[in-house]
């Protein structure tokens, strides 16, 4: 009883995770690779198959395979990120328009941007050779 009763939480904890996680995609405030992190890590301890789901993921499947692995994700991907995080907080802070409110945005983007620049980089995939059959 005990057991469904934490393989069902870990199971709503994976999908509310991950929800937050596709909101943090276009929400500036919303990190999403912790969130994709913590669901991977939820749907491990509940559900195989969404863990396999969530790993075939176009968008998160690698990202979640390279912290697996490396304890950290692809150099591009962390440019990417910080670039991001930097453009959607001031654009963020420009539309507020309130000096606090900025601040916070601020120094909430450099605490991501550090924490994002001082994990371990995934080597990036090896581009894969298509052989033709003749």
């Amino acid at each position: 009883m005990l057991k469904t009763v934490v393989r069902i939480s870990l199971m709503i904890a994976g999908w509310v995770s991950l929800a937050l996680a596709v909101a943090g995609v276009v929400l500036p405030v919303l990190p999403t690779t912790p969130f994709v992190l913590l669901s991977a890590g939820c749907f491990a301890k509940s559900s195989p198959r969404f863990h396999q789901w969530l790993l075939r993921q176009k968008y998160f499947g690698q990202m979640i395979r390279d912290y697996q692995a490396y304890r950290g994700i692809q150099k591009q991907t962390k440019i990417r990120a910080i670039s991001l995080i930097w453009l959607s907080m001031t654009a963020s802070a420009l539309v507020i328009g309130k000096v606090w409110l900025a601040a916070m945005l601020f120094s909430i983007a450099i605490c991501v941007s550090l924490y994002l620049w001082r994990m371990p980089n995934a080597p990036s995939p090896s581009p894969q050779v298509i052989h033709e059959v003749n």
